[in-house]
């Protein structure tokens, strides 16, 4: 059983430049790759070496580039004790624990759309796609889980 529901909608931005280990908004931006830092509502996601995805950040004061990306993507949350299998039916990735612990985040495709995928717990996954992608994504979603016998699908 797995059950995907709507994120909260709340802003997203785009960091660049120099800003791991750099404090911000009661979080140290993580510097190491593929990790992601959280503090209560807020959350940096590490996309490449000078990249991040913040989640939750009202406003943002920093001496490098932000960019509001929140009229772009949506973000959807993939809990229960089957999400890792119905994600892995479309993503290229090795999702078990021991290659994605939790706290692990990274760009990657799932089917056909470009994606960020956090894992925020053993059976919690945060997914970021663009919002034209959005219905794709739930469909194939709803598919993969159809074809696996996974229940508890919501849109």
């Amino acid at each position: 059983m797995a059950d995907l529901t709507p994120a909260d909608p709340g802003p997203r931005h785009i960091l660049r430049g120099p800003a791991g280990g750099a404090a911000l908004g009661g979080l140290i931006v993580p510097d190491q790759p593929c990790r992601a830092a959280e503090a209560g509502p807020r959350a940096a996601l590490w996309l490449g070496p000078d990249e991040w995805l913040l989640l939750g950040f009202a406003a943002v004061e920093t001496p490098f580039a932000v960019v509001d990306v929140g009229h772009r993507s949506l973000g959807f949350r993939l809990a229960g004790p089957r999400a890792a299998e119905l994600l892995a039916g479309g993503v290229p990735l090795d999702l078990s624990p021991a290659a994605f612990p939790v706290g692990t985040c990274t760009r990657t495709i799932f089917e056909k759309a470009e994606i960020v995928l956090w894992r925020r717990a053993e059976a919690a996954w945060h997914i970021e796609v663009a919002r034209s992608f959005a219905p794709y994504l739930c469909d194939m979603i709803a598919a993969i889980a159809a074809a696996n016998g996974i229940g508890g699908q919501e849109r």
